[in-house]
């Protein structure tokens, strides 16, 4: 007796020595700035043109030469303009690459020159060096002769996104950069309008409020660092809140101070340029402000060119709001700050969006777990979001509710606020995507998500009481809070559901000692505790075990005790529903594998085992970074990878797509309540 004692005793402190690590993990990755700003912005011209070397800027050697061969070696000290002037003269003689290419090179360095004391001056510069690189790189005239592999024509490149960005700057810091502003330069080969569009993607014009450049940040809080090369500069749109009191359509669902990747592309409008070169006309182009998640190359004649882009680091400058830092914590120990939505710029609880709601992508909703927030998604998010496939019909979406309640109440949450967005989204329910959503929780979010696939029938209700619920004494809104508790069916538009480190069957760190903390340290509104006392005292008769009732805070909950989770089990779920697991589970090596021998420190790997599971898999990681360990981000990957297969199958040689027929047409197939109801699908062409 006393060794099965002492061993209960270990293990319960061993539960608990983790869970504290657990906390302590969670925390400092919580208050950790994601994007730092550089002491220097990175560029490759740097050291190709010694920017920052003691004698300053220099030439290439081989523009150095270009200078030799015209005998303009002493332009480089005098005038810059007159310089630039007569090299103009001598490519509208004899135009050739690596004359334009001297151009370039010489106007930057002479943007360099004067930027500190003549800023108009220096952006006239700028936009000269970046029409002769865009000459270089594109002129038809070289088309035969132009070799990539010649490293010039990397610097020409390089020197393209250097001036552009150069320029973008003096823009941004003078008159801004908005959609529709019209920006005037003057070169040596003439006089430009250069006008800002938008170009692709689903961010509207009126969105776009301030910029940042990616450049001037490095990241320290994401693992992984997703860029493209090419033409460009990547930009950190930070989204503007004009529309703030504006709750129309998907607005609603995106949170503060939004920012979002952008990729500026300048482009002269060929068809606006005249054969001479008379200064005096007046010639146009265009700076594209491009999505480069939903744009990867731009068309520039009969080429394909490559965007620059960086999709990381403007995630890594949204996610660096210190308002985001308590998120976690609030919705634990203060849940009513998250369920009032109150001022300093706090998020409420619900459902977010950190891209445009579009038609036709299918959302993956991400749920985390206790003491946690959609903070806690960002790094399998930046790693999915980097597949052009997983981009192209996906789109994500993130729930934040408070932890602190059962998990029951955030799952009766979460039904009603999915039953809400579609309503705000597709009231008519025409669009077929939303009818093939994917749910991604970890840890107690895995459980809220499950709930969400089920058909409670009276089953739950049958834990507290043999009476029918319609004998109840409460309050309407009280009573109404209650049945959606109690009483629910699937949601039809849920196809797959993810589970990662979720305890099935609860979780031994919910103990005596977590409880009783929780009891002190957690306190739910008022409101919600009254109600659910005032239920019991006016029904004293009514409820065989009123524990259900009685249990207050999300500890209790996931407590192996909990007469939930048999039931839950139990539970009749929807046949189109298809369930995949993972599993964490800490390398038994040292003291820490010792501690939490069979368990992710938190979750036992029994309670995590899910009997319905059509996949299953164990990582080697404990159950804060279970979700974000590579093996679990591959799989989650691969399910979809899977999801879009099974939705896209092939008849004969002719792709279709799976497409549910609209509400009105369900009575046709039974009704959702019924055990045998599936959505109804239709097979239809790809065209």
């Amino acid at each position: 007796m006393s060794s099965r004692c002492s061993r209960s005793h270990r293990d319960r402190w061993k539960i608990q020595v983790a869970f504290v690590a657990a906390v302590v993990t969670v925390s400092g990755c919580a208050s950790s700035k994601m994007a730092n700003l550089r002491s220097v912005p990175h560029s490759p011209l740097v050291e190709r043109l010694q920017l920052t070397a003691r004698g300053g800027p220099k030439p290439s050697e081989r523009t150095v030469q270009f200078l030799r061969l015209y005998d303009l070696p002493n332009g480089l000290e005098g005038d810059s303009r007159q310089l630039l002037e007569k090299i103009q003269t001598i490519i509208d003689r004899d135009p050739s690459a690596d004359k334009i290419y001297a151009a370039a090179e010489l106007s930057y360095l002479a943007a360099k020159k004067v930027e500190d004391r003549d800023k108009r001056l220096a952006m006239d510069f700028y936009g000269a060096s970046v029409l002769h690189a865009y000459q270089y790189l594109f002129d038809e005239r070289f088309n035969k002769i132009r070799n990539p592999y010649d490293p010039q024509f990397r610097g020409a490149c390089d020197l393209y996104n250097g001036a552009l960005e150069d320029g973008l700057r003096i823009v941004i810091k003078g008159d801004g950069l908005m959609p529709g502003q019209t920006h005037k330069i003057e070169t040596a080969a003439g006089r430009w309008d250069i006008t800002c569009v938008v170009r692709g993607g689903p961010w509207r014009e009126e969105d776009f409020g301030s910029f940042e450049f990616a450049s001037d940040y490095e990241i320290s809080g994401l693992k992984n660092q997703y860029r493209t090369y090419g033409l460009g500069v990547p930009l950190i749109a930070v989204r503007s809140a004009k529309d703030a009191g504006d709750q129309a359509g998907a607005v609603r669902f995106y949170p503060p101070e939004l920012s979002f990747p952008v990729t500026a592309f300048l482009r002269p409008i060929p068809e606006l340029l005249p054969d001479s070169a008379d200064a005096q006309i007046r010639r146009h182009g265009m700076i594209e402000l491009c999505d480069p998640t939903s744009i990867e190359d731009v068309a520039v004649g009969n080429l394909h060119v490559p965007l620059e882009s960086d999709l990381t680091t403007p995630l890594a400058y949204f996610l660096s709001n210190p308002h985001f830092a308590s998120l976690a914590t609030d919705g634990l120990l203060h849940p009513e700050r998250l369920l009032a939505g109150i001022g300093d710029q706090r998020a409420p609880v619900g459902l977010y969006m950190v891209q445009p709601y579009e038609k036709g992508k299918i959302p993956v909703l991400l749920v985390h777990g206790l003491w946690s927030s959609p903070m806690t998604w960002m790094q399998m998010f930046n790693d999915l979001r980097s597949s052009t496939e997983i981009r192209d019909h996906y789109q994500f979406w993130f729930y934040l509710y408070p932890t602190a309640q059962p998990f029951w109440a955030s799952a009766a949450q979460l039904r009603r606020d999915l039953d809400d967005t579609r309503q705000i989204l597709d009231p008519d329910r025409q669009e077929a995507a939303l009818d093939h959503m994917v749910l991604v929780g970890h840890s107690m979010g895995g459980l809220i998500s499950r709930m969400q696939t089920i058909d409670s029938r009276d089953d739950f209700w049958k834990i507290v009481s043999d009476e029918p619920f319609e004998s109840v004494q409460a309050d309407a809104e009280v009573k109404d809070r209650l049945a959606k508790c109690f009483f629910f069916q699937a949601n039809p538009a849920i196809r797959r559901v993810i589970t990662i480190g979720t305890p099935h069957r609860g979780s031994k760190f919910a103990n005596q000692t977590t409880q009783w903390l929780a009891s002190r340290l957690i306190h739910l509104p008022a409101k919600l505790v009254q109600g659910r006392e005032q239920v019991i005292r006016d029904n004293p008769d009514l409820f065989r075990d009123p524990s259900m009732l009685e249990i207050d805070t999300s500890i209790d909950s996931l407590s192996p005790e909990s007469p939930v989770f048999p039931v839950m089990l139990a539970a009749h779920h929807a046949p189109w529903v298809k369930y995949h697991n993972i599993i964490g589970l800490v390398p038994d090596k040292g003291l820490t594998g010792w501690l939490a021998a069979g368990t992710d420190g938190v979750v036992s790997q029994k309670s995590a085992h899910m009997e319905e599971a059509v996949s299953e898999i164990v990582v080697p990681a404990d159950h804060v970074a279970v979700h974000a360990h590579p093996l679990a981000v591959l799989e989650v990957k691969r399910i979809l990878l899977e999801h879009l297969a099974e939705l896209h199958g092939e008849v004969g040689d002719s792709p279709v797509r799976i497409a549910t027929l609209p509400a009105a047409n369900l009575e046709q197939s039974g009704s959702p309540d019924s055990p045998t109801f599936e959505p109804p699908t239709v097979v239809l062409p790809v065209r």
